[in-house]
């Protein structure tokens, strides 16, 4: 009865173990939404937070100037920008300065302006 007791802690001891050092090996490299290995730093890079870049999208979606320092950013995800090819943006995600590029989470024309007015509601301001 020892015999098999001992046998099977061994077994849970191999397995847990096991586990465990599965674990840790994932914790040294994440994979992201785009599906690229990401390996972690001592330090908190620039691009974990989400960046805004105003500017106008290159005629084929690849990439953005920005307005402010006419910097050119290339866009990771060009899917994401579709439709908005030669437009004017304001541009939210992550921004990489170490190869100029820019992972997008969210576009918004430029001149859009958010209104708390019902579409379709006019206001009886005269004409100055």
């Amino acid at each position: 009865m020892n015999r098999i007791a001992g046998t099977v802690f061994a077994v849970v001891l191999c397995l847990t173990v096991g586990t465990i050092a599965q674990d840790a090996g994932a914790a040294q490299q994440s994979t992201d939404q785009t599906g690229t290995k990401q390996t972690p730093t001592t330090e908190k890079s620039a691009s974990s937070k989400v960046r805004h870049v105003t500017g106008k999208i290159s005629d084929d979606g690849k990439t953005v100037t920005a307005d402010k320092d006419n910097k050119s950013y290339t866009i990771d995800n060009p899917d994401a920008v579709k439709g908005h090819e030669g437009h004017e943006v304001r541009l939210s995600g992550h921004i990489d300065a170490s190869n100029n590029s820019i992972h997008v989470t969210k576009v918004k024309m430029a001149g859009e302006k958010t209104s708390e007015k019902k579409a379709g509601t006019m206001s009886e301001q005269p004409p100055k």
